[in-house]
């Protein structure tokens, strides 16, 4: 049995996603995702809006992914390889080169994102549509207070 292993944060679950874990089940036999914790996004900077618990039952419910498992560490990957018996490690190619180390117990690939779409993007989005909700918001609240003191 071929197991590959992947890691994410897989917040905001999206078409990229399902198109990366369907490339990566298809290297294999069984498919198993290390899914960043709340606490570690924060060690990494990442600002999460879906939590731990909801994300890792979005992927369980993706017909791709056999199972998930926790990452809390940058350093806990070897270990979970190991653990897990895989023979694939697969990632975005984002991170092409930074896992090449591993390449003595399992086979290293790194895998092209889906073109035009990305958490981050859809995070930049959502924020700008909050922004110009809120300065809409503002301009009523501003043509309400002058209406009201006109009435005065």
């Amino acid at each position: 049995m071929r197991t590959v292993v992947t890691y994410g944060t897989f917040d905001l679950f999206h078409i990229g996603h399902v198109r990366l874990l369907r490339r990566l089940k298809a290297l294999g036999d069984r498919l198993v995702v290390g899914l960043s914790t709340d606490e570690f996004n924060k060690v990494k900077g990442k600002e999460i809006v879906i939590p731990f618990e909801d994300r890792k039952e979005i992927l369980l419910s993706c017909r791709y992914v056999d199972d998930v498992f926790e990452e809390n560490s940058w350093e806990q990957k070897r270990a979970d390889l190991i653990r897990e018996k895989a023979s694939t490690f697969a990632i975005g190619d984002d991170w092409a080169g930074k896992f090449d180390d591993l390449e003595d117990i399992v086979q290293v690939l790194y895998l092209p994102r889906t073109k035009d779409i990305s958490t981050t993007e859809l995070k930049t989005v959502l924020s700008t549509i909050t922004d110009d909700k809120l300065q809409e918001i503002k301009n009523v609240a501003s043509h309400l207070v002058s209406l009201t003191e006109s009435l005065k």
